[in-house]
C-alpha cells in the first residue's frame, strides 16, 4: 500500500462554517496525519498523508465539507512526504 502526501485548498464558503473542525474529525477517522488552516484569502488549506487510497476518500469528503459549507473546488497537488506527525491537527 503506497504512503503519499498531499497539498489541498478548498475555495468557497469554507471559513467560518467548521471546516477545519470536519477536516480533522474526518483525517482523523481514516487514520491520516497532517494539518489545516484558513488562510488569509477566505480559503482552507491541509497538508496530510497516508494510504494513497484513503487520501482519495479524504478528498472526496473535502468536496462535501460540513453541512453549512459550499465548497466550490479542492485543489490538490503531491506534497512533500518526509514530513512526518502524529496525528491531524489545526494550526493557526
Amino acid at each position: 500500500m503506497a504512503i503519499v502526501a498531499r497539498h489541498f485548498r478548498i475555495t468557497g464558503k469554507v471559513q467560518g462554517v467548521g471546516y477545519r473542525y470536519f477536516t480533522q474529525c474526518t483525517a482523523r477517522e481514516l487514520g491520516l496525519v497532517g494539518w489545516v488552516r484558513n488562510m488569509p484569502d477566505g480559503s482552507v488549506e491541509a497538508w496530510a498523508k497516508g494510504p494513497a487510497t484513503v487520501i482519495a476518500t479524504f478528498h472526496q469528503e473535502l468536496s462535501f465539507g460540513p453541512y453549512n459549507a459550499q465548497v466550490a473546488d479542492v485543489e490538490i497537488s503531491d506534497a512533500d512526504g518526509s514530513v512526518n506527525y502524529s496525528d491531524f491537527r489545526i494550526l493557526r
